[in-house]
């Protein structure tokens, strides 16, 4: 038997990226010609998609856990490293995605849309990407940063454009079984329906869904019974059908107290306060189911609603449902605004951000920013220059500079993170500079062997121009002495 899961906690985690690669182009009479590492690969992405043929998350009931896979390192002869491919998740259209506090992410609705859960992690620069004027042969590679995972919540909500709510055994099955093509298990015996049905239906020029929500009972707001678990189904739906059971042999029911039941239950969930509602009263075939119809009729349009008398097995009344439900259909989509298909969202950075804030923690400085963040986690603490190569991003970014503004002073301790994943340092206001420590930073030492030759050219350079002034020097001095002795 196939099971209903409409509400699953899925942990997602993207892949890391690649690291970068630290290499020197070497080959026959050219052993150091340069570097040459490549960039990483990025991690691959979490990525819900909306799929029409997915109706559960049942899948994810099971296998809660979903991982990508990491981006590759990068090699030597500009070789960059293969992509983590992106984990794809089908879910059903109207899937919301919630984080752990309940924050919405994001609300799934259409064929193909998608929402990345999880965004793969950026691949790290190779050495030769990091070269430039004055860094003509660097000794480093940025690390590749990590995925990204989190604990999300994924809720289905039925797409559909009616309701049909009522007790259990009210009919609302039967009622979409021959008002559209859906098959839904049918029985005589309260909750034989424990997942929501859903049917499409042609009245006219107008085509529509329609969905059942199994369940009701008094007390479901609060969670008993299963209607707590399926209202959420019936909050897009544009109306609502109270389907009230004319032949109940059940002591203390009629159709005016489960309208009021209902009534009450929805109000108590909340939000469905502005749909407008239809009344089904179902089963008048039924002895004496005709009677009670006629005795409440006028009760139910005096509160203001419009009644239908139907009757699911001798589909009495269902064209005039039908129909009515049609054009209050038609009538909510033309009041809707017309959505463009693609929105661009323009997010300017403010004038005066810096890309960074720095506060002050119980006699530490802790600075917070993507950019300092992320230079943390690309950065190989191992190596010096690449340490060097941190403090110079930060220094340019601005960071020094306002340690002094805000009182700073050397050996204090500076954070750099938050705190399950930060660095923490005493801070040296030379940082910034760094050649006491690290020597003429950016420069290759396995490079030095080609220095005594660039130097060797320079030396008879400089001899030969001494030798020509030399001989100019001599010259001018011939010439005055031939002129004093004439």
């Amino acid at each position: 038997m196939t099971t209903f899961v409409d509400r699953v906690e899925l942990h997602v985690a993207a892949g890391n990226g690649g690291h970068g690669c630290a290499s020197v182009h070497r080959e026959k009479f050219k052993p150091l010609g340069g570097p040459d590492g490549g960039n990483g690969g990025e991690g691959g992405s979490v990525i819900l998609v909306v799929d029409s043929q997915v109706t559960t998350l049942l899948e994810y009931h099971h296998s809660p856990k979903r991982k990508a896979t990491n981006g590759k390192p990068g090699a030597g002869g500009h070789r960059t490293g293969a992509l983590g491919p992106d984990v794809v998740l089908p879910v059903p259209d109207g899937t919301v995605v919630l984080d752990r506090q309940g924050n919405v992410l994001a609300d799934l609705v259409g064929h193909g849309t998608s929402f990345v859960a999880a965004q793969g992690g950026r691949g790290g620069l190779g050495n030769a990407a990091l070269a430039s004027a004055r860094r003509k042969a660097p000794g480093f590679a940025l690390l590749g940063e990590p995925g990204e995972a989190r604990d999300i919540v994924m809720e289905l909500k039925s797409v559909a454009d009616v309701a049909l709510v009522g007790y259990p055994s009210a009919g609302k099955s039967s009622l979409i079984s021959v008002l559209s093509a859906a098959k839904p298990k049918i029985a005589d015996y309260p909750f034989t329906t424990l997942v929501p049905n859903l049917g499409v239906v042609t009245a006219g020029e107008t085509v529509y869904t329609i969905a059942d929500v199994p369940g009701l009972i008094p007390g479901a707001s609060q969670g008993r019974g299963l209607g707590l678990e399926f209202l959420r189904h019936v909050e897009r739906c544009e109306v609502l059908v109270h389907v009230l059971d004319c032949a109940t042999l059940e002591p203390g029911r009629d159709p005016l107290t489960d309208l009021e039941t209902i009534e009450d239950e929805l109000a108590q969930y909340g939000g469905l306060e502005d749909r407008p509602r239809l009344v089904a009263l179902n089963k008048v075939d039924v002895p004496d189911g005709q009677d009670i119809a006629d005795l409440t009729r006028a009760s139910l349009e005096e509160r203001g609603y419009r009644v239908f008398e139907v009757s699911a097995l001798a589909h009495k009344g269902l064209r005039e449902l039908s129909y009515a439900l049609a054009e209050i259909v038609a009538a909510a989509r033309a009041a809707k605004p017309v959505e463009e298909s693609t929105r661009i969202v323009l997010r300017p950075t403010a004038v005066d951000d810096a890309g960074f804030t720095i506060e002050e923690e119980d006699g530490a400085y802790r600075i917070r920013g993507g950019k300092p963040e992320r230079w943390v986690r690309q950065t190989d603490f191992a190596n010096d220059e690449a340490v060097g190569y941190l403090a110079d991003r930060l220094a340019r970014l601005g960071v020094e500079q306002q340690l002094w503004k805000i009182g700073a002073k050397e050996g204090d301790t500076v954070i750099i993170g938050p705190d399950e994943n930060a660095v923490v340092f005493d801070w040296e206001p030379t940082m910034a500079a760094g050649a006491e420590m690290l020597g003429r930073r950016g420069e290759d030492h396995r490079m030095e062997t080609q220095r005594p030759a660039v130097d060797r050219r320079r030396e008879r350079q400089r001899g030969r121009d001494a030798a020509e002034q030399e001989y100019l020097d001599f010259e001018a001095l011939s010439s005055g002495r031939e002129e004093l002795d004439q």
